[in-house]
């Protein structure tokens, strides 16, 4: 990775009895897309506000640049920054909103002028200088709101889900005009959201946060894809939980007792026969098949059960699938699959590959 322009070493912030951000270490390059991801409560904000300068760490150090920030105030450390509510000032205008922080550092009006003529162009605002926020539409004003915390050339933009706001089809034609932004200016971006399809869309790489902690950290497809916990697994799409003992052990796979249902299942290291153990198997991973289809391949992991109900969701389907031990497993896949119907019988399968398996969290019986 090139050399970081933001490094947060172990930091930690507690508010009373609550410890909001638990020994946080993390690096982001000058050219990537950084996301910070994980439910309300998680602590990704906070870490957002320390970045900031709008919280102060009880422990460990920010650095921007190479260069120890952690005392400074926000106005002192060359970022920008865009809130969930576009906090626009209702009686100036747009350029008067996107000049405002020029305007607080004294510039004189020819360099006000550039630097709004540059941005407004950057986020396709030319034509609406004078316009109020009244007269913008949603997307419009969020616009307003990057093109301020971009205005000043930052050295990092840090977004606290700025597009929490808006209607689902705005929201995802802005995650690629944010994107777009990002790419073009070749600064890193850190984005906190809760919205995982957000952080998959836009970021290059994702830390997943839970109780102040940072879970997982990496590309985000290797995220996606090989979750390191079992928080990671079930956060991060759309997944199966399927959780029992392990009534076998062989090597590196072992064998699940689900409900009376046997599932092979990647062994979880130093597991052994008995353990609790939660299954993560993503919904897109299983095939479903009707139950009459011809089956000669061996697949270890194949069940049957009957078709409950078919979710249409545009390009794929969801379909809910009862099993024998009472069971349900949600399997993703094309809208229509040939001889799958509702009510009937099917069976659904899954390589024990496509399954993470963890230790339950109450450890062993």
């Amino acid at each position: 990775m090139p050399d970081p322009v933001l490094q947060i070493d172990a930091a930690v912030k507690r508010f009373g009895a609550v410890t909001a951000v638990d020994g946080v270490s993390l690096e982001v390059a000058g050219d990537e897309f950084f996301a910070l991801l994980g439910p309300s409560g998680s602590g990704k904000t906070t870490l957002l506000r320390i970045i900031a300068g709008l919280e102060t760490p009880d422990l460990g150090r920010v650095l921007i640049g190479g260069q120890d920030v952690t005392k400074l105030a926000p106005y002192s450390r060359n970022i920008g920054m865009v809130f969930q509510d576009f906090l626009l000032f209702p009686h100036k205008t747009v350029a008067e909103n996107i000049v405002f922080p020029l305007k607080m550092k004294g510039l004189p009006a020819e360099e006000k002028a550039r630097q709004l003529a540059w941005v407004t162009g950057l986020v396709r605002l030319e034509g609406f200088e004078e316009r109020y926020p009244h007269q913008l539409s949603g997307g419009q004003k969020q616009r307003v709101s990057l093109a301020r915390g971009l205005v000043a050339r930052p050295s990092l933009l840090l977004l606290d889900e700025p597009l929490a706001n808006l209607d689902r089809e705005l929201r995802k034609e802005m995650e690629v005009e944010v994107r777009r932004f990002q790419v073009e200016l070749g600064i890193p971006f850190i984005y906190v959201t809760h919205n995982q399809e957000e952080a998959l869309t836009m970021s290059d790489r994702i830390a997943v946060m839970d109780r102040g902690r940072i879970e997982q950290e990496g590309r985000k497809l290797e995220v996606y894809a090989n979750p390191a916990t079992r928080f990671v697994a079930g956060f991060v799409g759309s997944s199966n939980l399927l959780a029992g003992r392990l009534s076998e052990v062989s090597g590196p796979t072992a064998r699940l007792d689900w409900g009376g249902l046997q599932v092979v299942v990647p062994r979880p290291d130093g597991a052994e026969v008995g353990d609790p153990v939660e299954l993560y198997v993503k919904s897109e991973r299983i095939a479903i098949a009707p139950a009459t289809a011809d089956e000669t391949a061996e697949v270890p992991n194949r069940l049957e059960g009957r078709l409950r109900d078919i979710i249409f969701k545009g390009q794929y389907a969801d379909y809910l699938v009862a099993l024998d031990n009472g069971a349900e497993l949600v399997v993703s896949d094309a809208p229509e699959i040939a001889g799958v119907e509702r009510r009937g019988a099917v069976t659904v399968a899954w390589p024990p590959a496509a399954g993470h398996a963890f230790l339950a969290e109450a450890g062993r019986a």
